[in-house]
C-alpha cells in the first residue's frame, strides 16, 4: 500500500463511504470527503478526514466548485472513490407502484451523478497524467434479486436501483476503454448486501444463500476498496469485482 496516496471519498458520510475513509487513514493516506451533507452533519459522524467539502454531484456549479477546491489544497489527487447514493423520497417503491416520473428522476440522480463524477475527475486526470477511478455498483447490478427473501417483509428490491447499477458497471467498463492509454484505471466493486437493521426472516434467508456469513458490513468491503487504490491493482482495469460472500453461485 502506497501511504502518500491522496484519495477523495464521494459520499463519504454514507454506510459504505465512513468505513471506507476510515480504512483509508488507518493505511496513512490523505483523504478528502465531498457529501451533499453539510459540514455540522459531518463533524458530528467524528470521522477523521484531512478535508470536508460540501458537495452535489448532480449540480455542475458545485462539482466544479469541488474540485477546484480540491487541486487547490493538493498537487495531485490519486483517486476518487464513489459511494454516493442521490435518490429522491419515492425511491424504494414496486415496479407496479413508481411512476415514471419518479423512476426516471431516480435515474437521473443516481446514474446521472456517477456519470457526473467520472466526467469531471476523467478530465482532471487527464491534465494530471494519471488516475484511478472506482465506483461502486452492486450485486443487484449483476444478479436478479431473490424475490422469496423478501417475502413477509416490508422490503422490496427496486427496479430502478437495478437499472442504475447495472449501469454504472457498463459505464465504468466503457470509460476503462474510452481513457485507454491514458494512464487512467476504472474500476468497480459489486456488494452483496450491507446489514442494516434488516428483519431477522431476511437476513436468515440471505445467509442461506451465502457460502458463509450472509449479509456483509461496510467494513467487509475495505480489502477490496485498498487493492483497487494500490499499485497491485495497476493491472486491473474495466474490472467489476463482486464481494457478495458467494450470493451470487
Amino acid at each position: 500500500m502506497n501511504a502518500s496516496n491522496t484519495v477523495v471519498i464521494v459520499g463519504g458520510a454514507g454506510r459504505l463511504g465512513k468505513a471506507f475513509v476510515q480504512a483509508c487513514k488507518k493505511n496513512e493516506m490523505t483523504v478528502y470527503v465531498m457529501d451533499i451533507c453539510d459540514e455540522i452533519t459531518w463533524k458530528k459522524l467524528n470521522i477523521d478526514c484531512n478535508l470536508f467539502i460540501q458537495t452535489d454531484i448532480n449540480n455542475p456549479q458545485s462539482l466544479t466548485d469541488s474540485i477546484n477546491q480540491l487541486t487547490g489544497n493538493s498537487d495531485h489527487i490519486d483517486c476518487v472513490v464513489n459511494t454516493s447514493y442521490p435518490r429522491n423520497k419515492n425511491f424504494g417503491k414496486a415496479v407496479s407502484d413508481i411512476s415514471l416520473k419518479d423512476f426516471n428522476e431516480n435515474i437521473n440522480l443516481h446514474l446521472g451523478g456517477y456519470f457526473h463524477v467520472m466526467q469531471k475527475f476523467s478530465q482532471l486526470f487527464v491534465q494530471q497524467g494519471y488516475g484511478n477511478i472506482i465506483n461502486i455498483a452492486s450485486i443487484q447490478g449483476v444478479s436478479a434479486p431473490k424475490f422469496d427473501h423478501y417475502e413477509g417483509t416490508e422490503m422490496i428490491s427496486p427496479i430502478v436501483y437495478t437499472a442504475v447499477k447495472s449501469a454504472i458497471i457498463a459505464m465504468s467498463i466503457y470509460m476503462a476503454k474510452y481513457l485507454s492509454g491514458k494512464n487512467i484505471r476504472v474500476n468497480c466493486i459489486s456488494p452483496g448486501g450491507i446489514r442494516d437493521n434488516q428483519p431477522e426472516v431476511f437476513l436468515e434467508r440471505y445467509k442461506a444463500s451465502c457460502t458463509s456469513k450472509g449479509m456483509l458490513d461496510a467494513d467487509d468491503l475495505a480489502g477490496t476498496l485498498l487493492f483497487l487504490i494500490s499499485d497491485q491493482s495497476k493491472y486491473t482495469n474495466g474490472q467489476n469485482i463482486i464481494v457478495d460472500d458467494g450470493w451470487s453461485l
